[in-house]
């Protein structure tokens, strides 16, 4: 059974919120979301159902990374991933520090496009990381060709470390200090 773990109010947007996610019942969802074109960064497009249950089971069962479903509204909106780099996905390849923690997102697909809604997301999972006392920088490494992203990262916090080389892609290594975080996101109504 999933359970709540983090809410945040955006003012603009509403009520964000990120529950633990139930890899059986949120499957078929998640395959919608991770085979959709727009989504081709998340490197899933040609899996199935049953394969899409086996990688969110293995997250689900590491000590150094979870999933969590995001909500907006009350609705199935986001996905939210955090992992712990020196362990996870950045193993040997960032000048990991304790405090490190990495983090995915992945917007649902929409039908019609809300504006302001992808950096809400970004906020409110950022939000969610900074929540713990324990975090002091949270790392990400999306695809050197994810344009979109690295914009949208910049635009809470995150600088560019350079670029990492790793098995499935070439990555831009970021990093993003609580303090460029709350600077970036003052006006939003992120609590300090």
């Amino acid at each position: 059974m999933s359970q709540l773990v983090y809410t945040r109010h955006d003012a603009r947007l509403g009520v964000f919120a990120l529950r633990t996610l139930d890899v059986a019942a949120d499957a078929p969802l998640l395959h919608r979301w991770v085979t959709h074109p727009k989504a081709a960064f998340w490197l899933m497009q040609d899996a199935d159902v049953d394969a899409v249950v086996a990688e969110y089971q293995r997250i689900a069962d590491h000590p150094h990374h979870e999933a969590c479903l995001g909500l907006w509204r009350g609705e199935p909106a986001f996905l939210a991933e955090r992992y712990d780099p020196a362990r996870v996905e950045l193993v040997g390849l960032h000048d990991a520090r304790p405090g490190d923690v990495g983090m995915h997102f992945l917007c649902a697909p929409a039908d019609t496009p809300v504006s302001g809604f992808t950096r809400a997301v970004i906020t409110t999972v950022l939000a969610w990381l900074f929540a713990d006392p324990a975090t002091a920088r949270v790392v990400v490494e999306p695809d050197v060709r994810n344009t979109a992203v690295h914009a949208l990262n910049a635009a809470v916090g995150f600088e560019v470390v350079g670029p990492v080389t790793k098995p499935e892609k070439t990555a831009l290594l970021s990093i993003c200090t609580r303090q460029r975080f709350l600077a970036a996101t003052r006006d939003e109504g992120v609590p300090a």
